[in-house]
């Protein structure tokens, strides 16, 4: 339980992760205040750490309408949304034996294996004898999916349940990073990266409805780490790519593969002789998977993301530098050193005008696509900064949406258990900032960023560090310590914040008056439910049940 007496949080969970009466379970923007609606975790017995401990990264997968109804295969008990999920996990999750790849645990921790052609890839279902499948439940929500140890966990957000619904297990490697495709048109969604070099995808949707029961088919790439066999650092889906994705290793290299490729030909590519130079390969068959090799530089990419129309792509890594890529021509547009150590991560604004990143220089950086470097350091955080991203929901609250000054709001999260957000005014900009329409993100007007590189640095031109007294400085507009551990990333949605830290514990801050809202929405529920329940003993005496 959580107790929020005097703005202050204490707990008796029995979380490896228990919270530290000093943390408060508010924090105060000049727009309102945020509040502490619930958190996410993981009970430990569904643990293993045979493989070394690894950072949480956390996925927010949102389900639209199922495309056509399944075809009931079992129990004709029909379960909804809210309540289906749960039961099937509070029956089915407890302590498992970790012995197989991608196995579902079962409540008396066994598993029923099933032949597989994979080493990794082997699965399993719980032993029980009990069938239960959710006919009715076409997964349309909002999950959380997180990496913890040799786990992959799924949440529901909309959820108050700290429990997850889902665990799937890894019996030879620590999953490490995993992407959605919201937009996925058919099939597979989801991608897995392994610290062994291999890649899985599945449907989230089916792993939902076979909760507790059924597999779901796994395809699997770079198997055995065939074609590289270093750490999974990064992976995304190409947007508008139509299944592409590209995933990241330690190794400075990126690989392109299609999803509905099986991989069996030829994947070799040619040897890299400039192991400092940025370079493409292509696979030499169009049967194979990847269909693509490129090397970014020496060293571990640590982090890659794309603009939000797919245009460019950007790389931090441990040498440093940030790189942004023309993708579809496969082209090194621009980039720059950082000003201290190894780069950790980075973020697209909504209009791909900005770049944030963070790393070991404890600052996180602005980078301005137009003038092609960076243009603002945000001072603050007091240790590593391990999760950057832009909030495109806010809006200025002294704005009404027609000045021709552009404010961002973004967020950063440390090793130093803070979360730090900031405004940043760029008077320079004439875009003027939509806003947000109800259930989206806000809108931008794009414009060609060509004529002014003209008079900037050469196309591919790597920028060195900037010097300290160069580059216009930034403070935050909130501080606040969130979790006890150090912190690994941060989301934001329409409705709150979510932060999580590096041991797989999740924190959803409502935004200032979502928190209310829905305090109020309870309290006119829970008198409807009252004058239900007293309005059958009036008229006839008969009893109601729950």
């Amino acid at each position: 339980m959580i107790n929020t007496a005097n703005g202050m949080m204490s707990t008796s969970s029995s979380s490896a992760n228990a919270q530290s009466p000093g943390l408060k379970t508010y924090f105060k923007t000049p727009e309102g205040r945020y509040k502490l609606h619930y958190e996410k975790t993981h009970p430990s017995s569904l643990l293993h750490y045979a493989h070394g401990k690894t950072v949480t990264q956390v996925t927010l997968a949102h389900l639209k309408d199922k495309p056509a109804p399944s075809t009931p295969t079992a129990s004709s008990s029909s379960f909804g949304a809210s309540t289906g999920v749960k039961s099937a996990a509070a029956r089915w999750l407890g302590s498992g034996n970790g012995s197989r790849a991608l196995s579902f645990v079962g409540g008396n921790g066994g598993t029923k294996s099933i032949s597989s052609t994979s080493r990794i890839g082997s699965l399993g279902t719980s032993s029980s004898s009990t069938s239960m499948t959710n006919t009715n439940f076409d997964g349309k929500g909002t999950y959380l999916i997180s990496n913890v140890g040799d786990a992959i966990f799924i949440s529901d957000l909309n959820s108050q349940e700290k429990d997850p619904i889902k665990s799937i297990h890894f019996s030879n490697s620590n999953p490490v990073c995993h992407a959605f495709d919201q937009d996925a048109k058919e099939g597979h969604d989801l991608l897995i990266g392994l610290n062994s070099g291999d890649v899985y995808s599945v449907s989230l949707r089916q792993q939902l409805q076979d909760v507790g029961k059924k597999l779901v088919g796994a395809h699997h790439y770079n198997k055995d780490g065939c074609v590289n066999n270093s750490r999974c650092t990064s992976i995304a889906w190409v947007p508008g790519g139509d299944g592409t994705f590209v995933v990241a290793h330690a190794d400075g290299n990126m690989y392109v593969y299609e999803k509905n490729k099986d991989g069996a030909g030829d994947s070799s590519f040619s040897v890299i002789k400039d192991q400092t130079q940025f370079a493409v390969a292509h696979a030499r068959y169009s049967k194979s998977n990847p269909i693509a090799r490129w090397h970014v530089c020496q060293g571990s990419i640590n982090s890659i993301a794309f603009s939000f129309d797919g245009a460019y792509l950007a790389t931090v890594g441990r040498d440093g530098y940030l790189r942004v890529f023309d993708y579809p021509k496969e082209q090194l547009v621009c980039g720059g050193k950082g000003y201290y150590g190894a780069v950790l991560c980075c973020a697209w604004s909504m209009d791909g005008k900005y770049i944030l990143t963070g790393g070991e220089d404890d600052l996180v950086q602005v980078w301005s696509m137009e003038d092609r470097k960076v243009v603002a350091w945000g001072e603050g955080h007091n240790s590593w900064v391990s999760g950057v991203a832009f909030d495109s929901y806010w809006s200025s609250p002294n704005s009404d949406g027609t000045a021709e000054t552009v404010m961002y709001r973004f967020g950063s999260v440390g090793q130093d258990t803070q979360l730090l957000l900031w405004d940043l005014e760029m008077d320079e900009i004439v875009v003027p900032l939509r806003r947000c329409p109800p259930g989206g993100s806000p809108t931008y007007s794009t414009g060609s960023q060509s004529s002014h590189w003209d008079n900037v640095s050469p196309l591919g031109t790597l920028q060195p560090a900037s010097s300290i007294r160069d580059v216009p400085k930034i403070s935050p507009v909130v501080a606040h310590r969130v979790h006890t551990e150090p912190l690994s990333g941060l989301i934001f949605t329409q409705e709150s914040v979510l932060t999580v830290c590096q041991e797989g514990h999740i924190k959803i801050w409502m935004r200032p008056g979502i928190a209310e809202s829905q305090s109020s929405n309870t309290e006119l529920l829970s008198s409807s439910a009252k004058d239900k329940l007293l309005l059958p003993s009036k008229i006839g005496g008969s009893s109601y049940k729950q």
